[in-house]
């Protein structure tokens, strides 16, 4: 270090000492910073060397001063940490590329000399691991050092240093109001607030009103006045954009969002942000209060200085945003930051419309639980035939891609019937009634709605819906498979399948000597994903408002007149998601074993429908003539089935649509404390519900004050 500091040329503006100077100050093991290797220690240990060797300091100083001057700031200030106006898939994919190749580096811009000082992505966490106090001594230490005697006419280092900064903050200032007001004016942005047209536009007025400010800046450097116009009146433009960007989200909630308008919001944000922080730095009125996510207090009690409380609140932002901006600059080609950002609105709210999807798939009394029962027998009715269609299709030999097609089809057009009709198949439940209960599950988090008691109530609930839709899925579709068999042979004079297509239907549903659990938990994650489809789709439904653009088509108005139409599109809106879901869950199912072909990998799918099915359709095929112990091995490969079908499928839901809302439950144990309680005190009552108390029917849950 003390070998750096004395080939230092104060007049150099090439960056390769500063370089090797950092490098003495970093860690060289990212994972033992302590002893030897402490960043807090190498920061003091510079700090007494040039204590001790003024001239040194002076050196340093001034060497500084050549690289400020030298280079552009306005970038760094504006840039870095804030959203690009590309667009979402445009910056993923730049981050992508330049993980592999960085961009080539420009060093007359400050932002780019950065990069060749501070290359390593975890320097922000070194350098913020030293305390504030420690590098406030060596900036002074730098910024107060005396300049030689034969310098002593020159202007201080020190304050050029200060000016040359100055200048480009005042240029960030000017870009990010320019760049607000143009994400302001967007329209998505209006489409997404009408009401924003009703009224000058603070995007707007925060542009203008930041002119006039720079501008009477411009003439107190110049020395026409004596302190430039305060920031309070501009500041109340900017705090209007950020009530406008919060308005938007809210709506989100219920009108939809897109990937889109919600990195235009993020963009947005991080621009008013950061032209709060670079306001408060060059206020010199001492109105303005601090900058948003700078807590000042919390280090200023840890720092003396002798400059009055309000140099150092300043003092202390300022370094607070130096060390905001080193983590953004190492962490921008960061994939998962920009995922971070952008898809948890979306994601929050894809999972929010699937839970109020969920709370129709929760049976509250043993009236609602018969009601469940017989929608899910409804849906077994029509899985025994598309169970039968499918084996058909099969008999066509047709070419790979050909058959993938029609067992798509065949599984998609079924399930989109039984949703037409309101049939339940058991298995789409849990992630619809995950994202319910992750709702729940938020509520007791924050302390403001169910505990533990409560949640194991609906938990409780949830259980024996799920067991009576199951049940009422098998018990249909078992007698319906049989009695198809059955009338085939009567009508052909020979069985729907022969006893080696009946063996190998059995084969496919063992759990002991097959992979059929493994081939449900793929159906499992299908149908995970089928709910994340269903939740885009009611999203995407709002938020494009597909009501009102089916009721726009003039060619389906006079097809089916004006009053039915009406109904039609209503319809559309509001069963978008779970027709959509539906289909390509149905797609999912009929192409894994293709993509698996593809290639050359075990892929298949197993359904507990139709794994019931396809057992009452072997055992006709074998004219009954099974041991009790194939029996028993394909009743319990349906039963296994069935479950890793249920507990893959909830589990994922449950686990992303916590992810999503940034909750953990901490009250497992009490919840299954609260669930074992239940089972032993009233075990009737936990399977088959409380006897019904009013006539209602209704398969929701009411909110617990």
């Amino acid at each position: 270090m003390l070998s750096i500091l004395e080939r230092i040329d104060p007049d150099s503006d090439r960056i390769d000492l500063l370089v090797e100077l950092v490098d003495c100050l970093r860690p060289r093991n990212r994972w033992a910073w302590q002893h030897a290797d402490d960043p807090v220690q190498a920061v003091r240990t510079l700090t007494q060397l040039l204590k001790g060797n003024p001239t040194q300091a002076w050196a340093l100083q001034r060497y500084l001063t050549t690289l400020l001057e030298s280079r552009r700031h306005t970038s760094l200030y504006s840039d870095i940490g804030i959203l690009s106006n590309d667009g979402f898939v445009t910056e993923l994919k730049r981050r992508i590329s330049y993980r592999f190749l960085p961009p080539a580096l420009n060093d007359l811009y400050l932002s780019d000399a950065l990069e060749q000082v501070l290359y390593d992505e975890d320097d922000h966490a070194w350098i913020r691991m030293v305390p504030t106090a420690d590098w406030i001594a060596l900036f002074d230490v730098i910024a107060d050092a005396p300049a030689p005697f034969e310098l002593d006419g020159r202007p201080a280092d020190a304050g050029r240093a200060r000016y040359v900064t100055l200048m480009g903050v005042l240029d960030a200032i000017r870009t990010l109001s320019c760049r607000i007001c143009a994400l302001g004016l967007e329209p998505r942005l209006v489409h997404s607030y009408s009401e924003i047209e009703d009224f000058d536009s603070p995007f707007l007025m925060q542009n203008i009103e930041v002119n006039r400010y720079l501008d009477d800046y411009a003439r107190y450097l110049d020395g026409k006045t004596e302190l430039p116009e305060d920031a309070r009146h501009l500041l109340v433009m900017l705090d209007q954009c950020g009530e406008v960007v919060a308005k938007i989200r809210r709506s989100a909630q219920t009108n939809g969002t897109s990937v889109a308008l919600t990195y235009l919001l993020v963009a947005l944000q991080q621009s008013i942000e950061r032209l709060h922080k670079l306001l408060y730095l060059v206020d010199l009125s001492g109105a303005l209060p601090s900058a948003p996510t700078v807590d000042l207090d919390a280090v200023a009690s840890a720092v003396a200085t002798a400059n009055g409380s309000f140099v150092s609140d300043r003092r202390l932002a300022a370094i607070a945003l130096a060390g905001e901006l080193i983590e953004a600059h190492n962490t921008k080609y960061q994939v998962r930051g920009l995922l971070r950002d952008n898809v948890d609105l979306l994601a929050r709210n894809v999972t929010e419309n699937a839970s109020r999807t969920g709370e129709h798939y929760v049976a509250e009394t043993r009236r609602a639980l018969r009601h469940m029962f017989v929608a899910a027998s409804g849906a077994g009715f029509i899985v025994g035939f598309m169970a039968m269609f499918k084996i058909m299709l099969g008999y066509l030999h047709t070419a790979p891609l050909v058959e993938a097609f029609l067992f798509s089809m065949n599984y998609s057009l079924g399930f989109i019937l039984i949703y037409v009709l309101h049939f339940t198949v058991a298995t789409k439940q849990p992630a619809m009634t995950a994202q319910h209960i992750a709702a729940s599950l938020q509520k007791a988090d924050n302390g403001r709605g169910l505990d533990a008691d409560s949640l194991a109530t609906l938990v409780t609930k949830v259980f024996r819906t799920q067991i009576v839709a199951v049940l009422g899925n098998v018990v249909l579709a078992f007698p319906v498979a049989w009695l198809i068999a059955m009338g085939y042979k009567m009508i052909n004079g020979s069985h729907m399948v022969d006893p080696a297509k009946a063996h190998h239907l059995l084969a496919d549903i063992d759990p002991i000597h097959g992979p059929a659990l493994f081939y449900a938990a793929i159906a499992g994650i299908w149908l995970f994903v089928a709910g994340l489809v269903s939740g885009y789709y009611d999203n995407k439904a709002l938020y494009t408002r597909m009501g009102q653009r089916v009721r726009q088509l003039r060619g389906l108005r006079r097809l089916l007149g004006a009053q039915r139409l009406e109904r039609f599109s209503a319809y559309v809106e509001d069963n978008l998601g779970g027709l959509m879901g539906n289909f390509f869950f149905g797609v999912m199912l009929g192409t894994t074993a293709f993509v698996g072909f593809l290639l050359g990998l075990p892929l298949d799918i197993r359904h507990v429908t139709f794994s019931t099915a396809n057992f009452a359709t072997a055992l006709v095929g074998l004219d009954y003539a099974l041991s009790w112990q194939q029996i028993a091995n394909a009743s319990l490969g349906v039963a296994l089935i069935g479950t890793v079908n249920l507990v893959v499928s909830f589990g994922l839901a449950l686990w992303v649509a916590m992810r999503a809302r940034k909750i953990r439950f901490k009250r497992g144990i009490l919840l299954i404390q609260a669930l074992g309680r239940r089972l032993f005190t009233s075990p009737v009552e936990f399977f088959l519900g409380p006897k019904d108390l009013a006539t209602s029917s209704e398969l929701i849950v009411k909110d617990t004050k």
